[in-house]
């Protein structure tokens, strides 16, 4: 590999593969991108039911939080990913994008050029879209954006369902509207999961000017003289940046790659024993995500696909894959969902549902012995914030993770409504003929106190980290609204730890569309050929 290329991205997630696509479509830029974990060779990042084994440990860095001091001192498994296409690759493909409000919000926080309308044509950039095209999609770019390929007939009663108390059928959740329930669009294209390492670098991998590093855990940004000059992989040495050292490591990596550099709060860096480099107590601050309680039903019959977890139907559900690109393997188990609101008065949906076409599908969440339905609530705007932390100035040291749940008792308050949300839902009649019996939080779980209970020993992460190198105008914000860091020349941060505000909804097709502006602007900043 050369010593010298003039960017260096760090971190080969959903923002980094964007990245190193669209900056090597410039012959005249030398784009090395490194990526801690491995290839993404194995079937299970490219069938979408592979979502199953990820939770649970596959392409994961194997990370929980520190106990959470506002729920019981629970300890949350953190699934981040590690290897090639990141968050996309191990994802359950939910294609949204937050509410219009959430962007316009950002602009109202000082981060000029990213309200909505700034950023739509980005999304559209990146999108092809197998139903749409029009004012809110776009066809022809690289990322597949498609409609679930295996329904299940109990989808269709749980709009129903849903309908009974009021909430409305949507057909396009990531167009005009967010209000209401229905199938979420997918990044599929062909019954394939279309991850950032497919949809981007596939197309980007033959250029000469690209270079793509696997199994590369860089140990620090290099600075001299306040500026980013390159990247330590430790044995193999420095490796230079002529331009920019952009770190696209994600809402929990990036900051701990920045602290590990001597980059972060002086404080806590010298508690760890390492040299400061720069003061920025910003750095790994502000974290927030959507913690998910849910409810689990038994079902009347096999009316999800609990049944193919069986060795004789898994084989099944393979052959019927193989010659018709449907079935359980062709499904993303999480493909149904929607929006509603916990507050009435909310200014835009502030719950987020998401139908799981069976039950135990991701890791810690309980099995039904003869198949069940799972349906997820998350409230979408907490006002806790938290932190990620070093444990020691190990770059092999797993980083503290504490992202302060419920420490704002507002945030308590309504994840509990929409769990109660969710379960009106399932107790409807359209989903009788489906539905056994509520097992979780089950009819035992009635006061105040009992849902606090249920909740400290069953919720889990969304997996939505977002903030923690947050953008601004102000003095304290870590980047600008062009996502330079702020005191450090040459570095540059591009990836969900950006957002001022988690968006309403999954974050990943918001990362790739950071990704995606920032790649326009990082190509005027340095004269791009096209």
């Amino acid at each position: 590999m050369d010593k010298e290329f003039d960017f260096i991205i760090v971190g080969g997630g959903s923002a980094g593969c964007v990245l190193a696509s669209r900056l090597s479509e410039d012959p005249a830029f030398r784009v090395l991108l490194l990526e801690a974990g491995g290839r993404d060779n194995h079937p299970f990042y490219h069938l979408p039911a592979g979502f199953a084994k990820m939770t649970k440990g596959i392409g994961s860095w194997g990370w929980h939080t520190v106990p959470q001091r506002h729920m019981g001192n629970m300890v949350i498994r953190y699934t981040q990913a590690k290897v090639i296409g990141g968050g996309s690759s191990i994802n359950a493909q939910i294609y949204t994008r937050g509410n219009a409000l959430d962007y316009d919000e950002w602009r109202q926080m000082g981060c000029e050029g990213w309200s909505y309308e700034d950023v739509l044509p980005y999304f559209r950039k990146a999108e092809d879209n197998d139903t749409w095209d029009n004012r809110y999609h776009g066809k022809g770019g690289p990322l597949g954006v498609s409609q679930p390929a295996a329904p299940l007939p109990i989808c269709e009663a749980y709009f129903k369902a849903a309908a009974e108390i009021g909430i409305p059928r949507n057909l396009d959740m990531t167009g005009e509207v967010q209000d209401g329930v229905g199938y979420y669009q997918l990044t599929q294209r062909g019954a394939r999961r279309s991850s950032a390492s497919v949809a981007y670098l596939g197309r980007a991998r033959g250029r000469p000017n690209l270079t793509v590093k696997t199994g590369a855990q860089v140990r620090r940004v290099v600075v001299e003289k306040g500026r980013a000059v390159g990247v330590d992989l430790g044995t193999e040495g420095v490796v230079r940046a002529g331009r920019e050292v952009i770190v696209s490591s994600g809402a929990i990596g990036s900051p701990r790659l920045l602290m590990l550099s001597g980059i972060g709060p002086a404080d806590h860096l010298d508690s760890v024993g390492v040299a400061v480099v720069f003061d920025q107590p910003g750095v790994g601050s502000n974290l927030q995500d959507h913690v998910d309680l849910f409810v689990i039903a038994e079902c009347t019959g096999p009316h999800t696909y609990d049944r193919y977890a069986k060795p004789l139907w898994s084989a099944v559900a393979g052959l019927q894959y193989l010659l018709t690109k449907k079935g359980p393997v062709a499904s993303s188990l999480f493909e149904t969902g929607g929006f509603w609101y916990a507050d009435p008065a909310a200014r835009s949906p502030d719950i987020q549902f998401h139908l799981g076409l069976g039950s135990g599908i991701e890791a810690g969440v309980a099995a039904m012995p003869d198949g069940g339905v799972t349906l997820n609530s998350a409230y979408l705007r907490p006002r806790s914030r938290g932190t990620v932390r070093l444990a020691s100035g190990d770059p092999m040291a797993a980083p503290l993770i504490d992202p302060n749940y419920w420490e704002d008792p507002h945030d308590r308050e309504m994840s509990i409504r929409g769990l109660k949300l969710a379960q009106e839902i399932m107790a409807q009649d359209a989903l009788k003929p489906f539905v056994k019996a509520e097992r979780l939080p089950g009819p035992e779980v009635r006061t105040e106190a009992d849902y606090f209970a249920y909740a400290c020993a069953h919720a889990k992460t969304d997996h939505h980290p977002a903030g923690t190198c947050r953008m601004g105008a102000d003095a304290a914000a870590v980047v600008d609204p062009r996502l330079l860091f702020n005191g450090i020349a040459g570095l540059r941060i591009v990836d969900a730890s950006v957002m001022p505000t988690v968006v309403s909804s999954n974050t990943n097709a918001p990362t790739i569309m950071i990704a995606e502006k920032a790649a326009d602007m990082i190509k005027a900043d340095h004269g791009a050929r096209r």
